[in-house]
């Protein structure tokens, strides 16, 4: 018997720690089983709580040396894996030593190492999925994201992605609405989306093809359509673009704490002064976004903002950003963002009570209120891509017009 000990590996930048006592009986890897051969024994195994990748690949024979060049062969970053990452072990017959790993990189890829004499060989096997649309509706209670998490869908469809259809629902609309004031219990919303199944019975959603929006007695609509230079863009039913200027608000799903006023009582100075901005209450790092295109002024401590960014836009209009926890990456001065780039998180840096983010905008230097400032024209499409549109978008209505998915899972409208 002999004991092998895997400490820390670092090379070119991957780190896996970790200290792991194996036991096992030292011989030879077998080569291609002969005719005889009992076949190989398939084990799952996740990655626990706290453990490093080396003990979870230790488990299964494969220690140090060895270890680098599988994690080398499938790509895998120990940094970047979370708790309950899957991975499927083959073991040769009566074997400790598994002989093939597979794991999954994405929902259409699944990547096999394979041990050929010395070396790991790769394997790749797509997967398949099948798309079709279905429609979701929801009644808001308290915000899209609680709407969407009630929504009849399937029931294997997590609250992780359940989160992501209801930002991608704000996305279409984030220039109308502001998602953390206006939206009302009661409000109502219908959604045609994606809905992909796998070859091996797995569900997720894919893209928004369309979606409308009663905001008290207000009614939005969306559709999605595919430009000639390949960027997708959601336009209204005369074929304008929702997409303006600036944003409605740089972080989303979030209440107003403070909103734009010439008097307020300041909470820690104890006097009154303006505030020339509007207060964002959001969870420490939450994402800050750039609310419009632009280059970056500022991205440094400054006094009672805290951490600022400062961006500067088109025609003397600024924007600003304060009390970052932090700032985006490659966020410096001169560098040119794009409407959505993460600038920073929010935080309480500075003179601040709470987390929240501070955003102010600024024309020509003059404060004005973000929550009813002109935010800009949508673009309408070419006159030569109206046809096409009409007829996407009158495709999508029938589907939104169609009756809901059931509370037993989604049905082909």
């Amino acid at each position: 018997m002999r004991r092998w000990v895997l400490g820390g590996l670092a090379t070119g930048g991957l780190a896996i720690a970790g200290y792991l006592l194996v036991t096992a009986r030292r011989f030879e890897i077998p080569g291609r089983p002969s005719a005889t051969a009992l076949p190989p024994m398939v084990m799952t195994d996740t990655l626990r709580r706290g453990e490093s990748l080396g003990e979870l690949f230790g488990r299964h024979g494969i220690v140090a040396p060895d270890l680098y060049g599988l994690v080398t062969s499938l790509g895998l970053d120990p940094t970047r894996l979370p708790e309950g990452w899957v991975a499927q072990f083959s073991h040769p017959a009566d074997h400790p030593v598994a002989s093939r790993v597979t794991v999954r990189t994405t929902p259409e890829e699944e990547l096999s190492a394979v041990r050929v004499r010395n070396a790991w060989q790769l394997e790749r096997a797509p997967i398949r999925w099948n798309t079709r649309a279905i429609r979701v509706e929801g009644s808001v209670s308290t915000s899209v994201h609680d709407a969407m998490l009630a929504a009849p869908l399937d029931e294997a469809l997590g609250p992780d992605q359940r989160i992501r259809l209801a930002w991608d629902v704000a996305d279409v609309f984030a220039w109308q609405v502001d998602f953390s004031r206006e939206i009302q219990p009661g409000d109502r919303i219908v959604v045609l989306l994606e809905w992909l199944e796998s070859e091996r019975g797995e569900t997720r959603v894919g893209k928004v093809l369309a979606a409308t929006l009663e905001v008290g007695r207000r009614d939005y609509a969306g559709f999605r359509f595919a430009l000639p230079d390949g960027r997708v863009q959601y336009f209204d039913a005369a074929g304008v673009s929702l997409r303006r200027a600036f944003l409605k608000a740089p972080v989303e799903f979030r209440r107003i704490s403070s909103g734009f006023t010439n008097r307020r009582f300041h909470p820690i100075l104890r006097v009154n002064r303006p505030h020339q901005g509007v207060d964002y209450a959001a969870a420490a790092g939450t994402p800050v976004l750039a609310a419009g295109d632009g280059f970056v002024v500022t991205a440094n401590w400054s006094g009672n903002y805290g951490r600022l960014v400062e961006l500067r836009h088109r025609n003397g209009i600024t924007t600003r950003y304060a009390h970052l926890s932090g700032f985006g990456p490659g966020i410096r001065p001169q560098a040119r963002v794009l409407q959505g780039d993460v600038i920073g998180y929010v935080g309480s840096s500075g003179l601040a009570t709470a987390v929240h983010l501070h955003y102010e905008f600024r024309v020509n230097g003059a404060a004005r209120n973000p929550s009813t400032v002109d935010l800009g024209d949508g673009t309408p499409l070419p006159a030569e891509l109206l046809p096409r549109f009409a007829e996407e978008r009158e495709r999508f209505r029938a589907l939104l017009e169609a009756e809901p998915v059931s509370s037993a899972g989604p049905s082909a409208p």
